[in-house]
Order: C-alpha cells, then structure tokens, then sequence
C-alpha cells in the first residue's frame, strides 16, 4: 500500500515582542524542530516529570516518511531569487517548507513591526503555489494533480483559516491544492482572559487578531458571528470539515509565558492560553446550520514549553495518522438511560454527568486522546439533558477521534488495528432542591468505569468482511474475547456499538458508539 506523502507546509504561531520575532526569525523551522524529553505523567506539577524522548515532528517526519527540509548551502529554495543548482530544479513532494512570515517583522531581517493577519494568509497562498511550481519541476506531475498539507500551531491555524474563509486574501487556484488541515491549541474561537474575549481595540502587538469580533471580519464571516456570536466554524463551502484536525491541548499548569500570568488568566479548563471550548472546530452547510464537529483529540499537554503539545509525542502520533493513516474512527457514547440513587427518586434533582474517554494503541506509553475530570476535559451532560425526552441530541455524545494505521506495513501476518479505551462517567454532585445532597456521595467516584479492547481486521479482499472483537477488562484482562456485528451505513463507513450498562442503580446504560471510514485514497 503507498502512502500519499504530499509537501507539509507548517505555519507557526503567534509571537508578540521585537525579541520573539527576532528569535523566530533566527530559528529555521520556527519550533517545529524542538523535540522533549520529559513528559507530565501525573496532574500535580510537585512530582517529578517522566522522562521520555521524542526528538521532534521534524526528525520524525524525515526518518519515517522521508521528509527533508528545503534548505539548500544556507539559501532557502523556496525564496524566489532561489537559482536551481545540479539536477535539484525544484523540490520533492516529501519537502517540509516553513513558512517564515515573520522575517519581514523582525529587525534581523526586516523593519521590526508586525503586520496584519490578512497579509499573512495573502502570503500563505503565494507561497503554496511557489512549492507547487517547485514540485511540478522535480517530479513531473502535473500542476492540477499537486496536494499540500497545512499544520499549523495556535495563531498560525488562523492564518490557515483566513486563507481559506477569505476569497479576497488569496488565490483560488491555491486553495484547492489544501488536501488536509492539522492544528494545535489554534484559538478558534479567540482567546479568552479572566472569562472575557480580548477586544478589539486591543491593537497592541496585534493583540486584537484575537478578538472575535476582528476575526469574523477576516475569516469574512460576520453573518455567522451575528448568529451565534462565535467564530469556530468553517462553512462546507471553504473546506471540507472532515478533512481537519484539532489538537487540543488540557494543561495550563506548564505555560510559563509572562511568568505563569497568562495561565492564571486563561484560567481552569486551558492550556495555559487558549480554552479548551475554543481550540475545536465545526461545519456549517449551506444554510449556516451547524454540522458536526472536526476531528478532535485532546492531550495533557501546554500551549507551548517543555510541556508544549507540537513537541509532544501524543500531537505527532495523532499527526502521522491523520495525515497517512489507513482507518478513521469517530468515538462516541450513546447514553440509553441514567438511573438516581433509590433514595433520589421522585425529587427534584439537578446533576452534572462528566464524561471520560482515554484511547491509545497496543503497545504504546501514550494516548491518541485523553479526556479525564482532573484535566477539565470532560464532555458534560446534565441530569435534564439525559433524562428529557424531548432533548434527544443531548445523548449522542461525540469523544474524540482517532486515525489507525493497519499493523500489515509492519507485520503482514497481522492484519488487525487494535487499540484501548478506558471509559468513566463520574458520580455527579446531586442537589435536591438546590442543595447539596451528601448521602452515599465520595468524591472522585464513578458511576461506570472500565477498560474497552477493540480489535478490527479490514477486509483482506475488495468487497470482504470486517471482523471485530471486543473486550470489556473487568471480564477479560487484555483481550478482546467476543465479537460483534456492524451495521453499513453507506459511502464506506461502518457503525459498531458495544453496550455497556451498571448492574445497580445509580447508575447509566448506553452504548460505546465507533463510527469507522477507510482514510487516505487507497486506505
């Protein structure tokens, strides 16, 4: 099976002073080249960090997939006075290009004065249809049939949009060569300090590009601001939405910018900068109705640090699956019915349901995605929502998604994707008539809990069945021992639901819901 390796052009993030424009400027890959060694394996900053290397997306790309940076005897080839030399006319299809936007605004290069946001998106396109002319030399293909990969980290992924969203800032021709689009911890929907979104008159250092306000101007989108006064949509007319990703990023206790001031404003459920809330991404149709959400994956990582979520192992894992993945899994829960403590029944209750999944592959020291309550990334639903029946979307309750790559490349006697999930619904604070109920209450407890093994063997001949097993941990410590059928929802997608139900009450029913698509054009 060839994998479809397009040219990767990654957009950094914002930098606010003269001296972060000047040490970007000074950087070659603008970040994307720093790796970690130490990781937070527990909530509480007081203990020790494990240790763990991951050398950086860039060294990885180049020693898994064979990506190499466009950097040529100190010139960058990607500059248009670049002259080809020997038989290089252009590039490679497998090339990293940065995109060095701040080089005008440092004063090691430039006049020193950041510029507006729209520039940068005009740029984006000039500079994706300049590796395109550079790869139709080197490879032959034909300038119709040339792809690229977008990833981007924070404000870059708004540079992304506004190329995207805004027909005025750039070039038609080079929006359609956008195969996928990946960000991290992007404000999507602005950022927010002290609960309140920065304004727009905030023009210092260009603080404003965050406001939701200035950014439904330049993603041009203020029909849809008016109407939900958000700005993380991307209408189906600009890009499709399944062909995104956003990695969210849940721990604000690392973000060291301006001496920890930034996390303590940005405040609980973070990454020290950008809210969680606002680092996803939805669809709109034609009617400016909202669709569903882009595939999304939250990780314990920072906006950016030692800790920082690009030079992170968990960001690069859900990265290479997205971008060269075989199999697309959406999780969901599907909640039948949520049952009160006996003595609760019949009162007037209010509770607050929290919502937990960690997956990751077999094998691994990480998770393609982890939402837990101590990270305050849990999906939440109320006791109303739940129990109401005239609030049936409440129920359908979308995780994360994660991307798989067949074990066949690797192993050919093991044609299976397998991975966990540990899934938990916590015991809520239930209030009677708007007061603490403390019988049978432990904090921290659950409702459900326990470990999920699925494992999906794909058709080994065009037309054939999947098979898939399952395996609930508290019956059958690390297998999956029973099967289960699937249901064809059409366009190659497939519905598996494994149920899952507590034997007394109080206690929740439902279904671990996994929504299954083939990825990539040969996948």
């Amino acid at each position: 099976m060839e994998t479809l390796c397009y040219p990767i052009i990654y957009i950094r993030g914002y930098a606010m002073s003269e001296g972060e424009r000047d040490e970007t400027t000074a950087d070659p890959f603008c970040g994307f080249n720093l790796g970690s060694t130490v990781y937070r394996a527990s909530v509480n900053k007081e203990d020790k960090p494990k240790k763990f290397i991951f050398e950086s997306p860039l060294l990885r790309l180049n020693n898994e997939f064979g990506y190499s940076d466009v950097y040529e005897n100190g010139a960058d080839i990607i500059d248009p006075d670049w002259k080809p030399s020997g038989t290089n006319i252009g590039i490679p299809a497998q090339s990293i290009i940065i995109y060095r936007y701040y080089d005008n605004g440092s004063q090691l290069l430039g006049d020193g004065r950041s510029e507006d946001i729209e520039n940068y998106a005009k740029g984006l396109s000039d500079l994706i249809l300049r590796v395109r002319d550079l790869v139709v030399a080197q490879d032959g293909i034909k300038p119709e049939d040339f792809k690229c990969y977008l990833v981007a980290h924070s404000m870059g992924g708004l540079v992304v949009r506004g190329f995207l969203q805004n027909k005025k800032l750039g070039s038609d021709i080079a929006r359609k060569t956008v195969d996928k689009v990946f960000t991290y911890a992007t404000p999507h929907n602005g950022i927010d300090m002290a609960g309140i979104n920065v304004p727009s008159w905030l023009s210092w250092n260009k603080m404003n590009t965050f406001s939701r306000e200035n950014m439904a101007k330049f993603l041009d989108m203020e029909d849809v601001y008016k109407k939900y006064k958000r700005v993380d949509f991307i209408p189906k007319a600009d890009f499709p939405i399944d062909r995104i990703f956003c990695m969210v990023g849940t721990n604000r206790a690392d973000y060291e910018v301006a001496h920890g001031v930034s996390r303590t404003f940005a405040g609980h459920g973070s990454d020290g900068l950008v809210k969680i809330e606002n680092a996803s991404l939805w669809g709109l149709d034609e009617n400016n109705e909202t669709t569903h959400s882009a595939a999304t994956a939250y990780t314990y990582r920072s906006h950016s640090g030692f800790f920082g979520i690009v030079n992170s192992e968990e960001a690069y894992q859900c990265l290479k699956r997205f971008l060269f993945g075989d199999v697309r899994i959406d999780l969901w829960l599907q909640i039948d019915k949520v049952e009160l403590p006996p003595d609760l029944d019949g009162k007037n209750v209010e509770a607050l349901y929290q919502f937990e999944m960690r997956a990751g592959p077999r094998g691994k020291r990480w998770f393609l995605t982890r939402r837990v309550a101590e990270e305050d990334s849990t999906a939440c639903r109320t006791h109303q929502q739940l129990t109401d029946p005239a609030q049936i979307p409440a129920k359908s309750i979308y995780m994360s998604t994660v991307f798989l790559a067949n074990s066949a490349r690797v192993n050919k006697n093991d044609p299976s994707l397998s991975y966990a999930m540990d899934i938990g619904v916590r015991v809520p604070d239930y209030l009677v008539d708007k007061s603490f109920w403390p019988k049978q209450h432990y904090e921290g407890a659950y409702l459900f809990r326990d470990g999920l093994i699925v494992t999906m063997t794909p058709p080994q001949t065009p037309g054939g069945e999947w098979f898939v097993d399952y395996g609930w941990q508290s019956e059958a410590v690390g297998r999956a021992v029973r099967n289960v059928d699937y249901s064809d929802l059409g366009k190659g997608k497939l519905e598996i639901l494994i149920p899952f139900a507590n034997k007394v009450a109080p206690g929740v029913s439902g279904s671990v819901q996994l929504i299954v698509s083939a990825w990539n054009q040969d996948a």
